[in-house]
């Protein structure tokens, strides 16, 4: 299938690993220019020579799109882009107890403001162009609020309203904007995460995950972890011009965590 993307203009915020990574691949692949972002030069240098190796057309911007300046030094640089995927975020498991206001803060900063703020700068370029994607990756930790890290599923419920408001905002254009909510999914971060938990316990990260599975998520209904390619999957048409109808949706690619059918 063309996604029709040849021609259009990404930009990917945490980029240089793990979902974000698989998403910017995925587009590139389907001939869109890619911007790849990434707190550290080396790092976002080092996805860019990948990709570019394969004859996909893509570039990259270092710095924390967490702060306000960084992301004007973004615009400066690039000062357009028909797609933008908001996939920067953090995590943190953290008894509720023990989560002080500047852990509040630092989340909201880095999962929501980053995306909100990036949607408020490109909106006009996309609006004059009467054409634009705006994807926020949100979780299904956003419809069911991990007890374990209560602020981070905050966070991406919050997503969720950001996008829905912005695409009522820009109803009867050619403008959507949308949230995907991936599930348990083997990012760089779980992988770390899991393999720590592995060691500490002396066991296989396949035992680990059988348990989380069987008592964190036991409503998984693909009992593992998802790829970052299936997620990216998912992004890549929803960024497409086939897409041109799914608008305000939060699209689940959760594995069957959420026990809904809608």
């Amino acid at each position: 299938m063309d996604l029709q993307l040849h021609g259009k203009t990404a930009l990917v915020s945490g980029s240089t690993a793990g979902i974000g990574k698989a998403i910017a691949a995925s587009l590139a692949q389907e001939g869109a220019h890619v911007i790849i972002n990434g707190r550290k030069q080396a790092a976002v240098d080092a996805v860019v020579a990948e990709l570019s190796a394969s004859g996909s057309k893509v570039e990259g911007f270092a710095g924390d799109l967490g702060s306000a300046q960084a992301a004007q030094d973004l615009i400066a640089r690039f000062p357009q882009v028909d797609i933008l995927v908001n996939n920067l975020g953090i995590f943190e498991p953290k008894a509720f107890e023990e989560i002080p206001d500047e852990d509040w803060q630092r989340f909201f900063d880095v999962n929501v403001l980053s995306g909100a703020r990036l949607s408020r700068l490109y909106l006009p370029g996309m609006k004059a162009k009467n054409w634009g994607r705006i994807i926020f990756i949100s979780s299904e930790s956003g419809i069911q609020i991990p007890a374990e890290m209560v602020h981070y599923g905050m966070t991406k419920a919050a997503q969720i309203a950001v996008a829905r408001g912005i695409a009522e905002g820009v109803a009867g254009t050619g403008i959507t904007v949308n949230s995907v909510l991936p599930g348990p999914t083997k990012s760089r971060g779980v992988v770390d995460f899991v393999e720590s938990l592995a060691q500490g316990d002396g066991k296989s990260f396949d035992q680990v995950e059988r348990e989380f599975f069987d008592h964190v998520r036991p409503t998984s209904l693909i009992k593992r972890f998802a790829t970052p390619e299936e997620v990216a999957a998912m992004v890549t048409y929803v960024a497409s011009p086939l897409a041109a109808a799914t608008n305000g949706a939060a699209l689940r690619v959760d594995g069957g965590v959420v026990k809904s059918a809608y």
